[in-house]
């Protein structure tokens, strides 16, 4: 027996990881290229906000059925053979896109592309999840955010470039369709790197694969480890044999649930979509010009990535809850802070530049990543794909409605009462994470289980001094 199967690997934990969270860049690529796109298109259209949403939101129609059909189908094909899928849809989506010549056959390609991206953003975490070692679950899964927020920076990047490629009758007429169109490149970079990656243990043991799980456990945690490890998923999938999503409404996995859909819901409803959506549009109503537009996307783009880099770090030290906490807390003051800046008609941009920042900070190190990780890990082994697909459908849900009704807000409310309610559904998060939100730092996901059925489990301090103990296992 090698050293690297008695002790583990990191790296490989690392690096199939990583392969998984490329899954984030298609993510943070449709996420902010719309953005960069949206207005040459109402110019080009003659889009009412109506329909400016539309636009934007048709790609989280797709989403909807997308993460609908996820969990079923992974169970079913796999993971991996999902995910794959998931990077070809996009792909087609986004060549489509770029040779639409109306806004029927683009909200139709934003829809076959949302599907794409729907069970790719169900199913990133729920892999990594389920392969990571227990001690860094949360850094590896967290990698899925970080991926989406370099996918964002990057097509802030390229929209800029691509709006600077031309005047303004180009980027009307040819520059968005340079911008939806290379969405095709990181779909072919996540399809052809996970050519390589291996299927999920879980789902390995699942479908009485077992052989195979116990070699990719035992090449991420070492022979000793997978074998408890595999003994583990062998109990938790043995404990309820005929597995069916009504299993859910049952006492435990009922509040497990509304704990996750409340997760998925406040990681879109607080705001943050609201500004990375209509990023340009609102600077523009500030006083701010075209060019200068897209320079500061670009600049909140650079910024966001810095800080899911600290949260990456923090997420295993500090813990998912106390994160989340001072993260919305700020995000409700940032928030007021920028609907006061438009009630008291502030018409320098550098106060709303200034909160803006703010609140990209707080959400990147807290409501950003941590519900992304906590949705999987809240779930049983034998429904965690279905359930965590439930709880994703509502976060689409809301992703959509964010889209559509943004830009009718702007318009009928202006934008201070926009903000303010913002601000209001962040006071909400800080409640509902206080009161109804489980600490998962250093729990195994079997152990995560018998939290929401009535026992105790591990205590944490428990769980933080096993994870010390095998910490020298792995090979760096």
């Amino acid at each position: 027996m090698t050293g690297a199967q008695e002790h583990g690997s990191r790296a490989y934990a690392v690096t199939i990881s990583l392969a998984a969270a490329l899954g984030g860049l298609l993510y943070g690529y449709d996420t902010a290229v719309i953005s960069g796109a949206i207005g040459f298109l109402k110019t080009l259209y003659g889009l009412s906000p109506f329909m400016q949403g539309l636009v934007i939101s048709s790609i989280m129609i797709g989403g909807v059925i997308g993460v609908a059909i996820s969990g079923f189908l992974s169970d079913r094909i796999g993971r991996r053979k999902v995910l794959m899928t998931a990077a070809v849809l996009f792909a087609i989506a986004a060549l489509v896109s770029a040779v639409s010549h109306d806004v029927t056959t683009l909200i139709l390609a934003r829809i076959v592309g949302g599907l794409g991206i729907g069970m790719g953003s169900a199913l990133s975490v729920t892999y990594i999840s389920e392969c990571a070692p227990t001690q860094i679950r949360g850094a590896l899964s967290s990698l899925y955010q970080l991926l989406t927020i370099i996918g964002i920076f990057l097509t802030y990047l390229t929209n800029f470039l691509i709006q600077r490629s031309g005047n303004l009758a180009w980027d009307v007429h040819t520059g968005w369709r340079w911008m939806l169109g290379l969405g095709a490149v990181p779909a072919a970079i996540f399809f052809f790197v996970l050519l390589f990656a291996p299927e999920s243990p879980r789902w390995l043991t699942k479908a009485g694969r077992s052989d195979e799980a116990f070699s990719i456990l035992a090449r991420i945690n070492g022979h000793s480890v997978a074998q408890r490890e595999l003994e583990s998923i062998r109990q938790s999938l043995e404990s309820e044999s005929a597995a069916s999503v009504r299993d859910l409404l049952k006492p435990g996995w009922r509040k497990a649930l509304a704990v996750g859909i409340l997760l998925a819901l406040f990681n879109q409803i607080i705001g943050m979509n609201a500004v990375t959506y209509y990023g340009p549009e609102i600077f523009r109503m500030v006083g701010f010009s075209l060019n200068s537009d897209f320079e500061i996307q670009a600049f909140f783009g650079a910024m966001w990535v810095v800080f899911t880099v600290v949260a990456v770090v923090l997420i295993d030290r500090v813990g998912r809850k106390p994160l989340m906490i001072v993260g919305s807390a700020l995000m409700a003051i940032f928030m007021a802070l920028m609907g006061l800046t438009f009630y008291l008609h502030v018409h320098n941009g550098f106060w709303l530049v200034l909160f803006i920042m703010g609140f990209t900070a707080a959400f990147s190190v807290s409501m950003g990543p941590i519900p992304w990780i906590m949705i999987p890990e809240i779930f049983p082994n034998h429904l965690r794909a279905r359930a965590a697909g439930i709880a994703t459908i509502f976060l689409w849900g809301a992703n959509w409605a964010i889209g559509q009704f943004t830009p009718v807000l702007l318009n009928n409310v202006g934008g201070s009462y926009t903000f303010w309610m913002f601000a209001v559904i962040n006071v909400l998060g800080v409640i509902f994470v206080s009161v109804l939100v489980p600490e998962t730092k250093n729990r195994s996901l079997e152990d995560i289980e018998r939290i929401w059925m009535g026992g105790s489990g591990e205590t944490a301090a428990a769980a933080e001094a096993r994870s010390a103990t095998r910490q020298h296992k792995f090979l760096p």
